[in-house]
């Protein structure tokens, strides 16, 4: 418990407390995430002393009350919650353990004693890398729905599993999480993103019924075959693929834990061989569940972008005509080419069918990208050495929708061949064009 130690407001918090006769802990998830050998990311500090009491003892320090139902004090940034049972408690902190979600989180550190409470075996079922919910799991739900999720979450952060008794009672209760903020769920999906292995949190949610009521688009294709050119089905496939993506990028993470979620609605047999014609761009389904759980309207974009563009391909074959097309469509999907070749790279790695991209390769898709950006070619209409007005008096016709239309003709030429992107080849072309009235 150094480490937490070390951080000198923390140890002012809990020797202040002390001093003035109160009790005082290191709680919950840095406690857990010590005994798994993780850097702590909050430390939550757990006292018999009233918020009042909190509040005079820190009279010199920056205090805030936040929370309504269990309200706590936060000082200097450092979360201090006073016993839910105040003095009248004769089994502090045992009583307020009592009341946390899962007994991995109802552990306390007392650093006077150097010593770990653990009146509900957390340490154990840590070890056994199990999930269970402290002393009476219907109560725990009841409380809070959430924690079901939460529990999925956890299972997949210490890759475990839920334990028989609590996986009963949420699937007896999965349809109270229908009474949840959609919002609450969404932070549980982005937290999701950041544990080592995500897909652990999808297959939880689909073992306690769940997924279908957050991710109905994914929970459909869990037992859809993926096709002759695929060694897995297309649920096996979108976790490979959302696994081989940075933590740090958790939109980009959740785009390939969904990529292929439109293979469900796009499926049908040709010539014998199940095939998903155009799947990229059966998107429907997964922004529908993505507005549910009030995905902001870019984080939305940004996957369904992705999702369609996926299927581009880019190979050492590939034209330089056809290379300028791909980043013309990255440029409108607002897509970088990097997070194209991140997706494209994880894309490769879920298939088992088929090998990974070798650094080689990946070098040289790089490269055939780069250098066409270096060419600085137009990847939009608008950037056209040409200008609205310049077609309006070339070709004697009104402002609107043709002159978008004459722009967009002018700029399939251009991807053709960049040296056409001046004003005097621009013009030929224009007068060039047979324009319908």
């Amino acid at each position: 418990m150094n480490k937490i130690l070390q951080k000198q407001i923390v140890q002012l918090i809990l020797e202040r407390l002390q001093k003035e006769g109160h009790q005082a802990y290191i709680t919950g998830g840095a406690v857990r995430d010590i005994m798994l050998n993780k850097v702590p990311r909050d430390v939550d500090i757990l006292t018999s002393a009233t918020l009042e009491q909190i509040k005079i003892v820190f009279s010199d320090r920056k205090v805030k009350i936040v929370g309504k139902s269990f309200p706590i004090c936060m000082v200097d940034g450092i979360d201090v919650s006073s016993g839910r049972d105040g003095f009248e408690c004769s089994n502090f902190p045992e009583s307020d353990l009592a009341k946390r979600d899962f007994t991995l989180n109802a552990m306390a550190y007392d650093p006077g004693k150097k010593q770990i409470l653990d009146p509900f075996n957390g340490k154990k079922d840590l070890e056994k890398g199990v999930v269970r919910f402290t002393k009476d799991p219907e109560s725990r739900i009841n409380e809070d729905p959430i924690r079901m999720v939460r529990a999925c979450r956890f299972a997949g952060m210490i890759k475990g599993h839920i334990s028989l008794s609590s996986l009963d009672i949420i699937l007896s209760k999965k349809d109270l999480l229908s009474k949840v903020a959609k919002e609450r769920i969404r932070h549980e999906i982005i937290r999701a993103m950041a544990i080592d292995k995500p897909s652990l949190f999808f297959k939880a949610l689909r073992q306690t019924r769940l997924l279908s009521m957050i991710f109905p688009s994914l929970d459909r294709c869990h037992d859809l075959d993926g096709g002759p050119h695929h060694g897995e089905t297309v649920f096996e496939h979108c976790m490979m693929v959302g696994d081989a993506l940075s933590a740090n990028r958790p939109i980009l993470r959740l785009a390939g834990y969904l990529h292929d979620v439109g293979k469900f609605d796009a499926a049908l047999i040709k010539k014998q061989k199940l095939t998903f014609p155009g799947h990229e761009k059966y998107t429907k389904k997964m922004v529908n569940d993505l507005t549910a759980l009030r995905f902001s309207c870019m984080e939305i974009e940004f996957i369904e972008s992705l999702t369609k563009a996926h299927m581009r391909p880019l190979t050492d074959q590939t034209t330089a005509k056809a290379t300028r097309r791909l980043l013309a469509m990255l440029e409108k999907y607002d897509l970088s080419y990097q997070n194209f070749m991140r997706m494209r790279i994880a894309d490769k790695k879920g298939n088992l069918a088929k090998p990974a991209y070798t650094f080689g390769d990946i070098r040289i898709r790089v490269t055939k990208l780069q250098q066409m950006i270096n060419e600085k070619t137009p990847l939009r209409p608008n950037y056209l050495k040409i200008t609205g007005n310049d077609i309006i008096r070339l070709l004697n016709i009104d402002a609107g929708p043709k002159v978008g239309e004459v722009k967009q003709m002018l700029f399939e030429q251009i991807l053709d061949n960049p040296e056409l992107n001046n004003l005097e080849d621009l013009k030929k072309i224009c007068l060039s064009l047979k324009i319908k009235e």
